[in-house]
């Protein structure tokens, strides 16, 4: 297939000097262009401004306030996504000062708006000063309490510091039971959804459960464990602690799992037998480690995996990234590993790791590296077009804008007959990404949400007059998720397209907006989500993820081989068409 496909770009990149680039608070709106004449007719200030060349960034801003005062309405002075985008273009290009000198001047002119101190947080936060980066985002959200990107950083920045040496530290009996009350408190209290999949009753009877076990040897690495069970209860992929960030960071490398393995079809093979190569060989079954069968400490690890309404394709995904970490916690962190190997008499005992580094960020080689690509396929009969995220926020949105436009330009001027869209790995980002690519596809109006926090996006959105109009295929995985389920949803629900892969991680409904938390004693760290969001697929089950029209699973050989069977089916697919 490779031989086949011809990289015609991976990314374009906005410059984000036009005033039709979005802000982050124009970009939840479709409206690209001035419709005021006046307004149009006045020269970008920023183009004005960044042509001088061989001159200092105060000289730049100088010059900015000598035209502002001598021919204020030759300029755009009004339009704050001309600053906003030209500081963006200085941080991109690493002058971080520069840039702050742009977003503080930014927010001088436009004081009463968020986005402007929302920018210069983060160039604030590039810059390695954290303190006026939180305070520079709090004003940012005093001013749009919607802006989660604000909210979310004033969080992450807060709460950076964790102490990864606490593996064996024992906290007191009532730390701990204090520590599980406030969990279950702020669990309930800030999700609004909380008992969606479980009773209140059963949610309190699992946290004194968890109370009963804990003793005055109780570990933090135990208690740790025993909070994910209460927290993945709530069955929302957006309340959680993280990606297992926390337990994989302080585990010590001799308690590890010492070799990789990868959950297929219910069954468990080594994919990397890393310092174990001489003792069992990749591609082997296991069956049981420590004389527990696997199904049984499966299904003691699904516990722990927060994901929406319980869908296993996205719990087994994460047993994929992280199976070395988070298989010795299901197991109680035994000193050493006995496996038994299907087709084997005896069992195993495993070399303990020496040293290791997780890789589960990495792509497979088969797949685009970048975020955003079109490839051409079949002769250019045909296009694969990679959204790997949704991600773009803010002043990041024209860059999606930009690929997206000239992706669907390009492809009617080629008059491709079928499109295949691979959101295989996209764990979502804001809805406006979402929305926007589906008026591409979309043949008739449609109402993206039914029931939004903010009462967002319940209005007929007009899909675009050079929409695709070919046949529409897209591959989806367990990893796909918040954004992306609701996408899919409506994908699903529109029957725009062909589904082909395993069920989504995420669905139609989606309780995002995180508050990111820390227990008061031992510190942990977690995140509620506090905003409900539902799409007009409301037809769709809440506990399943969407489903595909053709369910196809990577083996372990096409996997040890590098093969994307489900891309491979796809394009066998689109020529039986």
């Amino acid at each position: 297939m490779k031989k086949q496909i011809k990289v015609l770009f991976n990314v374009f990149i906005c410059t984000c000097l036009l005033t039709s680039c979005i802000s982050q608070e124009k970009s939840k709106t479709d409206v690209l262009t001035n419709n005021d004449s006046t307004a149009a007719s006045k020269k970008s200030i920023v183009e004005t401004i960044s042509t001088i060349s061989d001159t200092s960034i105060e000289e730049i801003i100088a010059h900015y306030h000598r035209l502002k005062r001598e021919n204020p309405e030759a300029y755009n002075f009004d339009d704050e996504n001309e600053l906003n985008n030209y500081g963006y273009q200085l941080l991109d290009m690493g002058k971080i000062k520069d840039a702050i000198k742009i977003f503080e001047l930014l927010v001088a002119e436009f004081p009463n708006s968020s986005n402007p101190y929302d920018s210069l947080g983060e160039a604030y936060h590039a810059d390695g000063n954290k303190e006026l980066a939180v305070r520079n985002y709090e004003k940012s959200l005093k001013l749009n309490p919607k802006n989660i990107n604000a909210e979310d950083w004033i969080n992450k920045i807060k709460y950076a510091t964790y102490d990864s040496t606490r593996f064996h530290k024992v906290y007191s009996i009532k730390q701990y039971k204090n520590d599980l009350d406030e969990l279950g408190r702020r669990l309930t209290e800030v999700n609004p959804n909380a008992y969606k999949f479980i009773t209140k009753d059963d949610f309190w009877k699992a946290i004194e459960v968890k109370k009963s076990l804990i003793t005055e040897r109780t570990t933090f690495s135990e208690f740790i464990w025993y909070c994910s069970e209460i927290i993945a209860n709530i069955s929302c992929s957006h309340t959680s602690m993280g990606y297992f960030n926390q337990e994989r960071k302080m585990i010590p490398i001799d308690l590890r799992f010492p070799i990789e393995v990868k959950l297929i079809n219910d069954k468990l093979y080594v994919s990397d037998p890393l310092i174990n190569r001489k003792i069992v060989a990749a591609k082997s079954e296991i069956t049981s480690i420590n004389g527990i069968e696997f199904e049984t400490i499966k299904n003691e690890i699904y516990k722990h995996i927060s994901s929406q309404g319980n869908i296993e394709t996205y719990k087994k995904n994460f047993i994929n990234s992280h199976s070395t970490s988070i298989i010795p916690y299901a197991l109680g962190f035994p000193k050493s590993y006995v496996v038994t190997i299907k087709g084997k008499s005896k069992p195993v005992e495993l070399k303990k790791l020496k040293n290791y580094q997780n890789n589960f960020q990495e792509l497979p080689e088969y797949l685009c590296k970048e975020r955003l690509c079109l490839q051409y396929i079949n002769d250019n009969t045909s296009a694969m077009m990679t959204i790997r995220s949704f991600a773009y926020y803010g002043s990041k949105f024209p860059e999606f804008k930009a690929f997206v436009d000239t992706s669907f330009k390009e492809l009617e001027q080629k008059k491709i007959k079928n499109l295949v869209i691979d959101v295989r790995g996209n764990g979502g980002g804001p809805s406006d990404a979402g929305v926007y690519l589906l008026r591409y596809l979309a043949q008739k109006p449609f109402v993206y949400f039914s029931n939004s926090q903010f009462n967002e996006k319940l209005e007929p959105v007009q899909p675009f007059e050079n929409r695709f109009n070919g046949n529409l295929y897209f591959t989806i995985d367990g990893n796909g998720g918040s954004t992306t389920g609701h996408f899919m949803s409506l994908v699903k629900h529109l029957k725009l397209a062909t589904l082909i892969g395993e069920e989504l991680g995420s669905n139609q409904f989606c309780t995002g907006g995180q508050k990111r938390l820390r227990l008061p004693n031992t510190g942990i760290i977690y995140a509620v989500s506090r905003n409900t969001y539902v799409t007009t697929a409301t037809s769709l089950p809440v506990d399943r993820g969407i489903m595909p029209d053709y369910t196809i699973t990577q083996s372990i050989d096409d996997y040890l081989n590098n093969v994307d069977t489900v891309m491979e089916y796809t394009l066998r697919l689109i020529k039986k068409m």
